[in-house]
Formats: structure tokens, sequence, C-alpha cells
């Protein structure tokens, strides 16, 4: 009964302002039970701050419309927060950050774990055993809408994010804008959000090297549009699933771009995980970037850019192999029936061993028209010289040496400029007679 007497003292307290929110405050102490938010706009100036080893409780908006939106001098973390949480529940009302007031010119962490460095998130929750997340709208965040950190049994869903994310001191994006899980973050899903005009990443995993890797991952059936760094970064990952997820216009603004775009990227130790049936269009910068990828499936996926080459200035290959981390090899990757229609430069970067590359669809790659276009070609171009104009180059490495060898490529499609006399080509220090390379088509293109 007394629970129920403050839900409905709570609703009634829609007042504007500090009233509103010091009632948020006592409702929230509670720690248990539903919080009914009030009606309207209430101005938050401070973090709400549900108490650590809070249980079984649900924060939900009047039906009439919740906003809670933090002030010009707003101090916290975020919004609203949860440390130590078991079964704690958001849904049906609406964050703004007021980025407009509250963004400041920050840069990467450094060598800190996210939580600990950005400031003015939206939702914020530590160490949490049951977390739902749903039909929540977030807008105008400076740093990232939500932020989950070392937590497990995590649904997000429904969420929407518009006009998200904050610079460094020169102007570009700094990573923030989007849903981030960091930090070991366990059985997770993250399903049919919408995220728009956000200046770094869409959604993403991510944890120190030192620390656990994020697992047992779902990311699906989300949109994307306007995203200036990555749709979807998985990082230091183990068995996570990236499907039907769709977007446009990954890249953009191009002004506010600082590392390479990539519709799906990779970073870190990523093992035993699956991209497959998403597509994307318009990527000013590459399609999949697989570093630190090893050990899994990418497949059925399209990625297709229809404009001009100066339509993309960070533009890149379609799918790319790396091995930045050094505690993972490149190996044992199939790529499948993947479809990229329209590359930069080269359509496949391949390095490392035992990955079967088969019944992909490359077309219209070299839109740079390498190397005839020297000054948009030069990298490389004295010593690797087929670098930027093939349909696959193979190489000895990348950040780490692992020539490509022991890969089965076959039954592909290649077409671009130039792909014809240039299609599966192996660079300085890799033998191609070291890979099978059979039933490939390569063409002319535009």
């Amino acid at each position: 009964m007394r629970l129920r007497l403050a839900v409905l003292l709570l609703a009634a307290a829609a007042g504007l302002g500090a009233a509103g929110e010091a009632d948020i405050r006592k409702a929230l102490a509670r720690a248990t039970g539903t919080v009914r938010l009030p009606a309207g706009v209430v101005e938050i100036s401070g973090e709400l701050a549900i108490p650590g080893g809070a249980h079984d409780l649900e924060v939900t908006g009047d039906p009439a419309g919740t906003v809670l939106r933090a002030t010009a001098s707003f101090k916290g973390r975020a919004i609203l927060s949860c440390r130590s949480g078991a079964r704690i529940r958001f849904s049906r009302f609406t964050v703004d950050g007021n980025r407009a007031a509250l963004e400041r010119p920050l840069g990467l962490p450094p060598n800190t774990d996210f939580v600990g460095f950005y400031p003015n998130n939206g939702i914020l929750v530590e160490h949490a055993a049951g977390l739902t997340i749903t039909d929540v709208r977030f807008r105008n965040v400076a740093s990232f809408p939500v932020l989950v950190v070392a937590s497990k049994d995590v649904l997000i869903q429904r969420v929407t994010i518009e006009d998200s994310g904050s610079r460094d001191a020169k102007g570009k994006n700094n990573t923030t804008g989007g849903i981030l899980l960091e930090e070991g973050t366990t059985d997770f899903r993250v399903e049919d959000c919408r995220i728009r005009n956000v200046w770094g990443n869409g959604i993403w995993t991510h944890s120190l090297r030192k620390s656990p890797r994020n697992q047992r991952g779902l990311i699906t059936r989300n949109y994307f549009e306007n995203i200036a760094r990555d749709a979807i970064q998985v990082g230091h990952g183990i068995r996570v699933t990236v499907t039907r997820n769709t977007g446009k216009r990954i890249g953009y603004p191009a002004e506010l771009v600082a590392a390479d775009p990539v519709a799906i990227d990779t970073a870190g130790n990523v093992e035993r995980s699956v991209y497959s049936g998403n597509h994307f269009e318009e990527i000013d910068g590459k399609c999949i970037d697989l570093d630190g990828f090893h050990h899994g499936e990418v497949r059925d996926n399209v990625c297709i850019n229809r404009g001009r080459p100066e339509d993309y200035p960070s533009g890149n290959f379609g799918i790319v192999m790396n091995n930045t981390d050094p505690d993972m090899k490149s190996e044992w990757i199939a790529i499948l029936n993947n479809q990229i229609d329209g590359a930069l430069y080269s359509g496949m970067l391949v390095i490392g061993s035992h990955h079967i590359i088969r019944g992909n669809r490359l077309r219209n790659l070299n839109l740079a028209h390498c190397n005839d276009n020297r000054a948009r070609c030069n990298w490389l171009l004295a010593t690797e010289p087929e670098f930027l104009r093939s349909g696959i180059y193979l190489a000895r490495g990348a950040e780490h040496p692992d020539p490509a060898r022991a890969n089965r490529i076959e039954g592909n499609e290649f077409s671009g400029y130039g792909i014809e006399q240039h299609c599966i080509v192996a660079g300085p220090g890799v033998a191609l007679a070291a890979n099978t390379v059979v039933g490939n088509r390569c063409g002319p293109g535009k």
C-alpha cells in the first residue's frame, strides 16, 4: 500500500523543475517496486542514482508522456544510474540530454574504461544482473545514451536514439552518441532499435585488453542512419551474432569523421562470432572490418554504394582483415555469399590462414581508378602497386606479420575498373600457390 501511494504521489507531482526531480529521487530511493514518472517535462539538475542493490525495480513513464531533461547546469555521470542492481527495468519515457548546453570537447579515454571518463550520459547501469531498457527515446545526449558496464542478462529493445554524441578538441567525433556495452557484459540482446544522426558509433561492445571479453550477444534488426563512425562495432567479444541490421549513410557527415567509418567493425580479440544478413547502403568507409576476428563467419551481407568516387572521401576496401591485437591470429574465417557493390579501392584484403572465401559477388570495385589516378591512389604505390586495385589482395600481414596462406578462394565474382587484369593478387612476401584459388570470375567494370 505504501509503494502504491508513492507511485500515485509521484504521478500527481508532475510539477516541472525541482519539485518533480525531488519526488523522483524519493521514489527511486525505495529501490524496488514500480516508479511511475510524472507526465510532462521534468528538469533534472543532477544524477538520479538508484541505490546499490536495488532489485525488481521498474521505472516507467506516464502514459501521457514523460521527458527527463538535463538542465544547462546538470552535473553527473548520467541522468539515471544504477549499480549492482538485479532485475531493473526502464520503459516508456524520453531522455533529453541538452547537448547544446552540456557538450564539452573530449578525446578518447587514456587506457581506461569509458564509464570513468565521459559524463553526461543518458542511462548508466553497472554490474547489474538482469537489465531491460524498452521503448525509451533518447535525444541530444552529449555522451552515451545507453552505457552498460560489466552486466549480464541485458535486453535493449525498441530504443530510439537521435542527435547524440560529442566531439574532440579538433571538432571530430570521439566515439560517443550510441549504445555501448563494455567491460565484460554478457548474455545481451540489442534489437529493433532506431539510431539516427549519431556522431560516434551506433552500437558497440568494448573492453580493455586486461578486462573480461563481452560474451554471448545478439545485435539484430536495428536501423542506422547518418552515423559518423561505425554503425556496429564488436570489440573484444566471444560468440556475438550481428544479423539482419540495416542502415544508410555510414560515415556522414564527413566533417565529423576521425577514423575510417565501417558498417560492421571489429576490434580487439573477437572469436566464434557471426556477421550475417546485414544490409547497408552508402558507406563512406569500409563495409566490414575484421580486425581481431577469427574462427567465425561473415555471410550473406550486402553493402551498396551508388555515388561518385568524390562522394567517399573516407572510402576504402569492401572487406578488410587485420590483426592489431597481439593475442589473436587471423585464421579460420568463412566469408560466404556477401555482396559488395561499389568500393573505392580493392574488394577484399586477406591475411592469415585457413579462410574459406566462397560465393561472394564484389562488383564496381576500384571506383578511384587506381593506379591511373595517382593523386588518389598513392598509398603503398611504390612497394605494393596492386594493393588498391585488386579484387582480392593477399597480403603478408597487417599490424603484425601473417602472410596469406592455406586459404581457399573459390566461386567468387569480381568486376570493376581494371579488375580483369588485377583480380586475385599476391603481394610481396606471399605466394599465390600457397592458397587454393579456383573457379573465380573476373571482369571489367566502370
